[in-house]
């Protein structure tokens, strides 16, 4: 049986017996799950292998690409400038990005942005992995192009561009760029080992992604311009480029951010807390509400399922039946790891892990981890 490693209220020794059967059973390679309750870790705890040949542990300091996870990062960064009265929520994007006002997106106002409301929800083709990378080059390329449906009136999933669009807001208003505002603002502070641009000296603790089986969505059957499309093929996602070093030092906002639950979890639970940890004040309450001003709910033109998007954060998760009724935000990434804020229970659940399954929120340990904390929490 696979060793779990770490420190869990002993509360929680089933759960960390059904990690060791997630990795024996080959569903899990490698991962770790953290939960913080009023800021303070309850569960850290981590095992498996780093590499498909199962040669190296992950251990302790082991971090890997988590994908869409990243978006919570970003998005609480345009929210702690929001908190300082740098970013206007409200605001047109315009405002502080003049180009971006081009083929009719005069009307998109910062909060359709972090709300995947914008209607520029992926890239005219042709677009390729590399041009993503390029981040200033590809962020231009955004403000130029119309935007796909009417902005503010449903939600189309931003796969793999918000982070470019709201690193652009973050650079105009605090003149950092959104990886760098990221680390000086928000991880350095809080001591918690999550990058947005993983710098080269940290390569050797990353964890390669294992890519997942391939799609089963038939985006063939759709129009060509229908925005699920256009979305996805604009351009196809790689889970092999999370292994290029130009991906993980490139500030891809939406998907290349590196941690580990550990991380996450500390950084999440600011938001479960009040806007504040161990001293270090992010948000005020005000903020943290805004958090939850509905701004979609139903089916998302880009994911094909229905989703409740507040401001940063979606709102419902209706994954995860079991859980008890909430005051809740939460997000996840590619694959299947999932980060869930609960203010109610001031208590943040953060599952991360290397091996990729189809999902696109929340895998078979996902559910199971989070399933398994609310029957002992309550």
């Amino acid at each position: 049986m696979t060793t779990i490693e770490g420190t869990h209220d002993g509360r929680f020794d089933e759960l960390v017996e059904f990690l060791s059967t997630q990795v024996d059973s080959g569903h899990d390679l490698g991962l770790s799950v953290a939960l913080t309750i009023d800021g303070a870790p309850v569960i850290d705890v981590w095992g498996g292998w780093a590499d498909l040949d199962r040669t190296v542990p992950w251990t302790e300091n082991t971090i890997t690409n988590v994908w869409s996870t990243t978006k919570t990062m970003t998005n609480l960064a345009a929210l702690v400038l929001a908190d300082r009265g740098q970013l206007d929520l409200d605001a047109p994007v315009a405002d502080y990005w003049p180009e971006f006002a081009a083929n009719g997106k005069e009307g998109v106002l910062v909060r359709h942005v972090l709300s995947h409301t914008s209607g520029v929800s992926g890239w005219e083709q042709p677009v390729t992995i590399d041009d993503v990378i390029d981040v200033p080059t590809a962020t231009a390329r955004l403000a130029e192009q119309a935007p796909w449906w009417e902005p503010g009136t449903a939600s189309g999933y931003h796969a793999l561009n918000q982070g470019h669009l709201v690193g652009e807001l973050v650079r105009r208003t605090d003149g950092r760029s959104l990886g760098t505002f990221f680390a000086e603002e928000i991880a350095g502070p809080l001591d918690a080992d999550f990058h947005i641009g993983l710098p080269a000296a940290h390569h050797h603790r990353v964890s390669n992604v294992v890519p997942p089986p391939p799609m089963s969505a038939d985006l063939g059957a759709l129009p060509h311009d229908h925005p699920a499309v256009r979305t996805f093929t604009g351009p196809v996602a790689s889970a092999e480029a999370a292994w290029r070093p130009d991906w993980r030092q490139a500030e891809i906002g939406a998907a290349n951010g590196h941690g580990n639950a550990r991380s996450v979890a500390r950084i999440q639970s600011v938001v479960a807390n009040g806007g504040t940890l161990d001293g270090v004040r992010l948000l005020s309450p005000s903020t943290i509400d805004r958090i939850f001003d509905e701004q979609s709910n139903g089916m998302d033109q880009v994911l094909f399922t229905n989703v409740r998007f507040g401001i940063g954060y979606a709102l419902e998760a209706d994954n995860f039946p079991t859980m008890p009724e909430a005051r809740r935000c939460f997000w996840g990434g590619w694959g299947g790891s999932v980060v869930i804020n609960d203010l109610d229970r001031r208590m943040t659940i953060s599952y991360m892990m290397n091996k990729m399954q189809g999902d696109i929120l929340g895998n078979a340990t996902a559910k199971g981890v989070v399933e398994r904390i609310y029957e002992i929490v309550g």
